[in-house]
């Protein structure tokens, strides 16, 4: 029996271990083993979690959810890796992994081998448990303030102040002690919270309300 998860994971037979490296990082951009996408694992609020960051046929939706008002939300953020932790004495995170094919949830491991490959294991119902490698595609994402603020922090942080019109030479009475700035570029994107720019969708994975706003 084989169950192939959106994520790359295959539920199903044999997969040979490897020793994982010390102090690994997992997180980072990583291609999943039929590359048909990247995921970005990050840890948020001392949690490794992991998110779709780049589809090879974009437009995906999330079809099986078995949550009706989920069944037509992107694939494209959605989180995959779900609060993973990091077992002690060992470079490997535990937790679940969210299998798009039937919208169903499974218990899993993720363990760094070097600095390139990601090792994920899976298991259903707590047998038939095999697994795959991804390949690194992007390094290392440093732990930021938004990372482990993530689930009190939901909102935008760069709400950079408006700039009040200036219409006729008026002055707004709290604005009046500095001088409104030269309008900044707006970067003309239909940005998420986190976005870093119009080519990366997805931004900090902490930052998308799934996983800021997952109750602990």
């Amino acid at each position: 029996m084989r169950l192939a998860l959106y994520t790359g994971l295959i539920l199903a037979g044999g997969f040979t271990g490897l020793t994982p490296a010390l102090a690994a990082d997992p997180t980072g951009d990583w291609r999943v083993a039929d590359a048909v996408a990247n995921i970005r694992v990050a840890q948020c609020n001392g949690s490794m979690w992991g998110a779709v960051s780049w589809e090879k046929q974009p437009g995906g939706r999330d079809e099986y959810n078995p949550d009706p008002s989920k069944k037509t939300r992107p694939t494209l953020g959605m989180a995959t890796l779900i609060d993973m932790k990091k077992k002690p004495g060992v470079d490997q995170w535990e937790g679940q992994v969210y299998n798009a094919k039937d919208g169903q949830l499974y218990s899993a491991t993720i363990t760094p081998v070097g600095t390139d490959q990601l090792e994920i294991k899976g298991c259903v119902m707590g047998f038939l448990c095999g697994g795959e490698t991804w390949t690194r595609v992007a390094p290392p994402i440093p732990l930021s303030t938004a990372n482990a603020m993530a689930k009190g922090a939901p909102k935008p942080t760069g709400a950079a102040p408006k700039a009040q019109g200036t219409t006729g030479g008026g002055t707004t009475g709290a604005s009046a002690t500095a001088p409104a700035p030269a309008a900044a570029p707006k970067t003309a994107t239909t940005a998420k919270p986190g976005q870093k720019n119009a080519a990366d969708s997805i931004g900090d994975i902490c930052l998308l309300p799934e996983i800021a706003g997952f109750a602990h």
